[in-house]
Formats: C-alpha cells, structure tokens, sequence
C-alpha cells in the first residue's frame, strides 16, 4: 500500500510518502522558523495530467486556501517541467498511447511534432523513449531529475494570485470515465 499522509494542525506542517512499512520521502516544515501564518500565496499544478489527479490538487489546494485566508495562482504542469529543462521539449504520459506536450497538445508520441535533437524530458518521454529517440529526438536517462515536476518551478512560474476556487485545471480531453460511454 502507497500511502500519502500529511499533518497542518500545528505550526510545524509535515509530509511523508510510505510503500507499506518503508518510508519513502519526508518533508517538516521548520525551515528558518516559519510556520503556516507565514504563508502569503499557495501555487499549485493545472496539468494536463490525470483527471483524478488534477482533481485532487486542486481540492487540496482550494481547502488549504480557504482554510488559511490565502491567494493562490495555478500553473501548467507542463510550464513547471520546462522550466526544470530549458530548451527541452516537455511532455506527460496521457495514457491511451499519448502524450500532453507543449502547446498544449495531446497525440501520439508518432504525431508529435519536433526538431531532430530535441531533447524530451517527462514521464511521457521516458514511457516512449524509443519511439522517440527512433525519430531522432534526445531523452535523458530514466533517474535524470529534468523527468520531474518539480515544485520549486511553479512558485517561480506563479503569477496572478486570487482566489483558489477561479483556478481552472487543463483538460485536453474528456476523462476517461466520460469517454466509455
């Protein structure tokens, strides 16, 4: 079982990761002092992505939101991974044989449009790494960090704060759940 658990009821915030009984990653909020009243805005990913994915961010981020009197500025998930790799061409696995990538788009990894050594960055490039590098495309090694969406970018990326329930997700296509009918 992967489990996400996470603790605001105290002015130490804290996260952790755990695959069973291992802990995979945990984060305490101590840094210099600060606690959740000084927060002054919360950025927070728009995808494309998942449905339920974007769905639960968003959530999260509105009740924090609301919860903490606080704006917040949504941010493509696609902008954020760019800017982990400049001049790289981003892209996310979609599912369903695709990619989100930069445009924003969704289509094949074959109908994707690119220069020959470009250089793809995501988990949509790692998935289709060989289709990609086929048609002459770059894509770095599986464990190089340009492959994750890294936070720190979309509090760089933030702009236009407001009121967290006006911030939109990206869908570039129905959900699944919506496409089987």
């Amino acid at each position: 079982m992967l489990t996400l658990a996470f603790d605001t009821a105290t002015s130490v915030a804290t996260a952790a990761l755990v695959r069973d009984d291992e802990l995979l990653g945990e984060r305490v909020s101590r840094d210099a002092g600060l606690g959740r009243a000084d927060l002054t805005g919360l950025a927070v990913g728009t995808g494309p992505g998942s449905f339920t994915g974007l769905r639960l961010g968003l959530a999260a981020a509105r009740g924090l939101a609301f919860a903490l009197d606080l704006p917040a500025a949504g941010v493509s998930t696609l902008d954020a991974l760019a800017a982990g790799a400049p001049g790289a061409l981003p892209m996310i696995d979609a599912g369903r044989r695709e990619v989100f990538a930069a445009g924003p788009v969704v289509v094949s990894p074959q109908e994707l449009e690119f220069e020959l050594g470009t250089v793809c960055v995501g988990d949509g490039a790692v998935r289709y790494r060989t289709i990609l590098e086929e048609r002459g495309a770059e894509v770095p090694p599986d464990d190089d960090e340009r492959h994750l969406v890294h936070a720190r970018f979309h509090v760089q990326l933030a702009r236009d704060f407001g009121p967290a329930e006006a911030i939109e997700p990206l869908y570039l296509r129905v959900p699944d759940a919506e496409a089987k009918r």
